[in-house]
């Protein structure tokens, strides 16, 4: 009789035993008071560095694992080529405004002769007024019997003169201030060669200018592939610029582990790397898509048997500024990220209760 108690006993503790694992196993990942992954990588957005020219390699400045600067020379192309066409382009626009200022010299010498004919039209003019008035005397003398018609044929004659003497400085006017015209549209013809030769040669520069590649940020070289007399082509990569100041962590979640996941919460990262050591983190931002959404063919389950499969989405975790680990961190390294779920939730209340405080004070 006495080993009944205890019978029921050890059934009871089985049985709450049994109910405690039936709720551990059924209970949501994502309830944890942290979220925590192994797929998850040191990362940074570095630039490739490729030439905008084709060309002979003439330097090479940096090494492997080099540390360099924005603006840093990094290479240098053989140039020679580039600055005898910089030199003809120069020479292309030393001759265009050659050319515009001959045109606008030759458009100051028009107006002088647009002067000169509107003087010989005035004296034309006033030719023509004398020729008229004797024409008209001669023609009242003969009339009257006190000239003779010789004289009279004479004076119409001068006048018939004058007349075409005035027709002429005044046709030789129009043409001279037409000259104008085209020598105007000669200049804007010139301009505009002008405007092109400087075009040339602002590109010249340009492409003289690419012969020195530069660093376009900051950071530490890698995959240099260029050396000296090596033939580089345009777009081909040369080096990479990793910059491992301003590194950042990937992590790839499972979509069970996000339900409270939210930007700000704070991260304990572990570095497989650097056994013991811990840095500290927050989340920047989660990805919009898992990694097979940007697959350039997507699974469709729409057809025959299908098995689900857990989804992992990308989190992007900012380091703490002023950790001395932080320096030591290489991209590629592997960490396992930590995420404090109920960091960002004190927080979103902190900042709720002080917008409430806020709005009562200014009420």
């Amino acid at each position: 009789m006495a080993r009944k108690p205890i019978k029921i006993a050890v059934a009871f503790l089985l049985a709450v035993a049994a109910i405690g694992v039936f709720l551990l196993l059924n209970r949501p990942e994502s309830s944890s008071s942290t979220q925590s992954t192994n797929d998850a990588y040191v990362q940074a957005d570095f630039t490739v560095v490729a030439p905008q020219i084709s060309g002979v390699v003439a330097k090479v400045l940096v090494d492997d694992n080099q540390r360099v600067e924005a603006g840093d020379l990094l290479a240098m192309i053989d140039d020679r080529d580039f600055v005898v066409a910089l030199e003809a382009a120069r020479a292309r626009v030393a001759a265009a405004q050659a050319d515009i200022d001959k045109l606008e010299s030759s458009l100051g010498l028009q107006q002088s002769v647009i002067r000169q004919a509107q003087a010989a039209l005035v004296a034309d003019n006033a030719a023509l007024t004398l020729a008229g008035a004797n024409a008209e005397r001669y023609r009242n003398l003969a009339a009257d019997g006190s000239g003779t018609q010789q004289a009279k044929q004479q004076a119409e004659a001068e006048l018939s003169i004058k007349h075409a003497g005035r027709d002429r400085s005044q046709a030789g006017l129009l043409a001279a201030r037409q000259q104008v015209s085209l020598l105007e549209a000669d200049i804007q013809r010139a301009r505009a060669g002008l405007a092109q030769a400087q075009a040339a040669k602002s590109t010249a520069e340009l492409q003289l200018s690419y012969t020195k590649i530069v660093a376009p940020i900051g950071g530490t070289v890698g995959q240099k592939a260029i050396r000296v007399g090596a033939f580089v082509n345009a777009g081909k990569p040369l080096l990479a610029i990793i910059p491992l100041q301003d590194v950042y962590i990937a992590a790839n979640f499972r979509e069970t582990q996000l339900a409270r996941v939210r930007v700000g919460q704070t991260v304990k990262i572990r570095v497989d790397a650097f056994p013991g050591e811990v840095l500290n983190g927050t989340v920047e931002s989660l990805g919009p898509a898992s990694g097979v959404s940007y697959s350039p063919v997507p699974p469709h389950n729409a057809t025959g048997n299908f098995t689900k499969i857990v989804q992992r989405l990308p989190v992007r975790i900012r380091l703490t500024p002023d950790q001395p680990l932080a320096s030591s961190l290489r991209v590629g390294m592997s960490v396992q990220p930590e995420i404090d779920v109920t960091s960002a939730q004190s927080q979103s209340t902190a900042r709720s209760e002080s917008a409430r405080r806020s709005h009562s004070t200014r009420r």
